[in-house]
């Protein structure tokens, strides 16, 4: 059974950085991303990285946030790095995957400009507070 789990929320100042991580349960070549949704807001994409180390960020993420991930034998570790935050970050954070092993640049171009869909399984989520 596929499984995602995150872990690092928590609340902040702004300005300060956080560190989310994201266990798969899988260590295929997969794509791997981070989407968020704030509240009364849409769920909107953050970040991909796929197994070839393609990375992808989404306009609000661009410049503050470097996504990466480990793998060892049993399992992948998804990081996020967010780097001077801001209040409009707040939201949770999902961890989601994408089960395949060629993504074309358009696909993740077009994933992670929008909302989630073409991602095939999803973590819980996990609650970003930034207080001004």
């Amino acid at each position: 059974q596929v499984r995602l789990v995150e872990s690092g929320g928590g609340s902040v100042q702004a300005g300060q950085s956080l560190r989310l991580s994201c266990v798969y349960s899988e260590y295929t070549g997969d794509c791997l991303g981070w989407f968020r949704q704030a509240p009364g807001k849409e769920r909107e994409g953050v970040a991909l990285v796929d197994s070839d180390g393609r990375t992808a960020y989404g306009d609000s993420a661009t410049g503050r946030f470097i996504i990466s991930q480990a793998q060892d034998n049993t399992k992948t570790t998804l990081h996020l790095e967010m780097n001077n935050l801001k209040p409009e970050d707040t939201a949770i954070y999902y961890c989601a995957a994408a089960y395949g092993s060629q993504f074309s640049d358009q696909w993740i171009s077009t994933v992670v400009g929008g909302t989630g869909n073409g991602m095939d399984y999803w973590g819980k989520g996990t609650l970003v507070t930034i207080s001004s």
